[in-house]
């Protein structure tokens, strides 16, 4: 067990370089860097790829990519709901709203992924809706603004990706 947590330090210890340490000490509203661009866009992918593959799939491939798509996109839910608690625990006691928000878009990741195609889908997309609306208020109020922009294209990509999805099902 020491040697895991050495190795785990010691790869955290790696990231926190002086490049890496610069950029995150930049002014919250400096906006997204590169790398955060590079890497939002590069999470679209699996959107786009899972409703592709329901699209131009047979079937039983179809149901395969559905179901890739509903979970990928719970996890990504579950992550947007993160992030209000890593924003609640920056400073003093953390606000109850913040806490209880950061767990509810897990829930309902969950709950779209126990109810399936496509009405798993229209709740994903619901979901990721919902969590945009509640960080364009969260954001502005932290001075967070300048990362909307972002938010709001990958947003965009993939709640469309989710309900291109899941029209797709109705299809077959």
């Amino acid at each position: 067990m020491r040697a895991a947590t050495l190795s785990y330090t010691a790869a955290m210890s790696a990231i926190d370089t002086p490049q890496w340490r610069s950029s995150a000490s930049a002014s919250s509203s400096a906006g997204p860097s590169t790398l955060a661009w590079a890497l939002g866009l590069a999470g679209l992918l699996p959107f786009l790829a899972g409703a592709a593959l329901q699209w131009f799939t047979p079937p039983g491939w179809c149901m395969l990519a559905a179901s890739a798509l509903l979970t990928y996109g719970a996890v990504i839910v579950s992550f947007l709901g993160g992030i209000h608690w890593g924003l609640a625990m920056r400073a003093g006691p953390p606000p109850s709203a913040r806490l209880i928000w950061g767990v509810v878009p897990s829930l309902l990741g969950w709950l779209g992924v126990l109810l399936d195609s496509p009405w798993g889908q229209a709740l994903l997309v619901l979901s990721l809706l919902a969590c945009y609306v509640v960080d364009r208020v969260s954001y502005r109020a932290l001075g967070l603004s300048a990362w909307l922009r972002l938010r709001a294209l990958l947003t965009a990509v993939a709640s469309l990706s989710v309900a291109i999805g899941g029209v797709a099902y109705w299809r077959l």
